[in-house]
């Protein structure tokens, strides 16, 4: 048996955190509840109380409950925190780190995992503001389940209903029976841009995010790997359980890959810049008026991909690279994949109407020697999820 402690916040799916309750029970599961001040507007706390056979908590303030447990022991008492239904509010609170009420204290004070469910109305899902704090969530190890797409309470169509709870509890019960099939191996991971310099201020880059990278990081630590992650500049958070070195230029990276081998298996997920600045202005460029622009004499980067798939006693058992291009996506993944002495090639298309770089979602065709695999428009911590499997099951 395990133990849960069930976040209810406020939102119509409300209700569906009922039939959670009971599924849980049946299974043997002691479930705990928080009701939020705006979930009490969809669910009552007898409710709550009759299905799960457990005192229901409410207040921060309160003297009874802080005396009896305490907001902090609360948070910890348990083997899994499940926020579900997860509002937006709720989880923009998360991401920010708030603390002005029960719920979003005991997320910030609890040391156990987070899965959340999220539920709301098809705009608030889609808005950019939740995007990017569900990406900042992910970043972080909390877990995910749905939402689905469907029809909403509000009469709209489309991606932000909960997760049916049959579905929720797959989620939870997955998070108690974790595989560790990659226990003992070591992946080395890119992620992000390079930044090579101009001069003091300005530099050239790309606009990769490095949400892809960092997810595949994640991924693989879940399944049990020491994970070095080798990042360019980011703004998002590092993974969980991951050791982090942080580059800024190509050869940086090139050098910081090296010294992290022996490793078996590399995925090659940055975005690193094929050129820099022959000689980077030591003081910033001033503009002449009526002058020229500055002529700016650009070489190659080491190639980092080739460098570290290059036959010898140091390359990995496994090289994954990607390829991100707006044109002619398979041939030229697949000549790089021969070209570059990598086994497999995760191929996207990059092109500024899929919304990829930089964006929340993929959609990628996975090169290998046995021919091509084309995955649908995934998360990127789907995606992440899916080639960290495929990489366990070739590391066998």
């Amino acid at each position: 048996m395990k133990r849960i402690l069930l976040i209810v916040s406020g939102g119509i799916a409300a209700y569906k955190a009922l039939e959670l309750i009971r599924l849980l029970r049946a299974r043997g599961h002691g479930v705990t509840c928080v009701l939020s001040t705006n979930g009490a507007q969809f669910v009552t706390p007898l409710s709550l109380q009759a299905l799960s056979e457990s005192k229901i908590y409410t207040d921060l303030f309160s003297l009874t409950d802080e005396s009896e447990m305490g907001h902090i022991q609360l948070s910890r008492s348990a083997d899994l925190v499940v926020v579900a239904p997860a509002s937006a509010d709720i989880l923009a609170k998360m991401a920010v780190g708030l603390a002005g009420d029960l719920a979003s204290t005991l997320l910030l004070a609890t040391d156990k995992p987070v899965l959340v469910a999220p539920a709301m109305n098809v705009r608030m899902w889609l808005h950019p503001a939740t995007q990017a704090n569900m990406a900042s969530l992910r970043a972080r190890g909390v877990l995910v389940v749905g939402p689905d797409e469907g029809a909403m309470a509000c009469n709209e169509f489309g991606p932000g209903r909960l997760a049916e709870p049959p579905a929720i509890l797959a989620a939870i019960e997955a998070c108690f029976d974790v595989p560790t099939p990659l226990a003992g191996r070591h992946a080395l991971v890119t992620s992000g841009p390079t930044h090579e310099p101009i001069d003091p201020v300005r530099y050239i880059a790309n606009r990769s995010s490095g949400r892809q990278g960092h997810a595949i990081a994640a991924a693989l630590a879940g399944l049990g790997a020491r994970v070095t992650l080798v990042s360019g500049p980011v703004g998002i958070a590092d993974p969980p359980r991951v050791t982090v070195h942080r580059v800024e230029t190509a050869s940086q990276m090139l050098a910081a890959c090296q010294a992290a081998l022996p490793a078996d298996v590399a995925v090659f997920a940055a975005a690193v810049a094929d050129w820099h600045v022959a000689r980077a202005s030591a003081g910033k460029i001033k503009k002449v008026p009526g002058g020229a622009p500055p002529s700016l004499e650009l070489v190659p980067n080491p190639d980092i991909l080739a460098t570290i798939a290059a036959p010898g006693s140091q390359r990995p058992r496994l090289v994954v690279g990607f390829a991100a291009e707006t044109d002619d996506l398979m041939a030229n993944a697949q000549a790089k994949r021969a070209r570059k002495n990598a086994d497999w090639i995760v191929a996207n298309d990059v092109s500024p109407e899929t919304g990829i770089m930089g964006g929340t979602d993929n959609a990628v065709h996975l090169i290998t020697a046995d021919g091509v695999e084309h995955w649908p428009l995934l998360a990127k911590d789907e995606v992440a999820r899916r080639l960290a499997g495929r990489i366990a099951g070739a590391l066998q």
